[in-house]
């Protein structure tokens, strides 16, 4: 710890400074993607209260995971007068579209640098293999249960829908899906879609630099190129994405891991760079998070939804 806060004090923050104005970018880019997505489904949004939303969301994630999905579109819906089960819906197609551009991005790193990440890839799933095909057994019955208890639930639907559908109960939950999967539909209905597309390829540009960039605050990691922060970023996202509040300690053991494995960087600043760069991202999200929040409400009293005036 005593290396590690002497590398924290020795750290040129410009670069993180920089770095977080590029998140900003990247979050400014996302509500604007976002928009394109609740405007094909008919509703006005403003770009400022579709960011402040954004930036609420980030906040709660650090408290609660995925708790931002939830936040970030009950904001909005009670500003915009949105339906929410409509703007949880988009948002699930919004993620769905980035896990299928993070898988790509990781897929690629893996087949053009196979010979650097090859021995990290088996320290971290070698066992995998042998844990799996010894729980196949476990599996199997889970899976058969799952179907058994779907089955008899779509059977028990079917033989009692008259009676089911007087239920105030169904009537909303199936309002809910169905605005629900609206919202899912919006980015195969979408007519932007190159627009959506140039969006999404500025977003992801901008994670990279997020993490290029503050390779230049310690001298030990100033040699890295763009693609080394490519690969840092990509699989240091599945520490973000890990079921912990704001990736805490699964994204600080991931970038510790692939800079001293992969880039033989010394194990003390491996851990400051990881430090660093999570807690400036994560003071940002409160930071920024908790003045959206407050913009929210004071804008709430001041600001007619858009989707009121008509």
């Amino acid at each position: 710890m005593a290396e590690v806060w002497i590398d924290i004090l020795s750290a040129h923050y410009s670069w993180l400074l920089l770095s977080l104005l590029v998140a900003l970018t990247s979050h400014i880019f996302r509500a604007l993607r976002w928009n394109l997505l609740i405007n094909s489904m008919g509703y006005k949004t403003r770009l400022s209260t579709t960011f402040f939303s954004v930036m609420v969301g980030y906040m709660a994630n650090t408290a609660v995971p995925r708790m931002g999905e939830f936040m970030r579109c009950g904001m909005l819906s009670k500003k915009e007068k949105i339906p929410f089960n409509a703007l949880f819906g988009t948002v699930i197609s919004e993620r769905l579209f980035d896990l299928i551009v993070l898988v790509f991005i990781i897929v690629s790193l893996v087949i053009f640098q196979f010979d650097l990440l090859e021995g990290l890839l088996n320290k971290m799933f070698g066992g995998m293999q042998d844990t799996l095909f010894s729980d196949m057994t476990l599996l199997f019955i889970f899976v058969l249960a799952l179907s058994v208890f779907f089955g008899l639930a779509v059977f028990l639907i079917r033989r009692y829908k008259p009676t089911i559908q007087k239920f105030i109960i169904y009537q909303k939950a199936r309002t809910f899906l169905i605005g629900l999967i609206e919202g899912i539909k919006t980015i195969i209905h979408l007519k932007e879609k190159l627009l959506f597309l140039i969006y999404t390829i500025v977003i992801w540009l901008a994670y990279a630099l997020m993490v290029y960039l503050p390779v230049f605050m310690f001298p030990e990691t100033s040699h890295l190129d763009f693609i080394d922060a490519m690969t840092l970023m990509s699989i240091g996202s599945l520490g973000i994405v890990a079921p912990v509040p704001g990736g805490i300690g699964a994204y600080h053991f991931i970038v510790k891991s692939i800079l001293f494995e992969l880039y033989h960087i010394n194990s003390s600043i491996a851990g400051s760079f990881a430090a660093i760069t999570h807690a400036g991202q994560t003071l940002l999200n409160v930071l920024v998070g908790a003045f959206s929040y407050f913009s929210l409400t004071i804008l709430a009293k001041t600001q007619k939804p858009l989707n009121e005036q008509n």
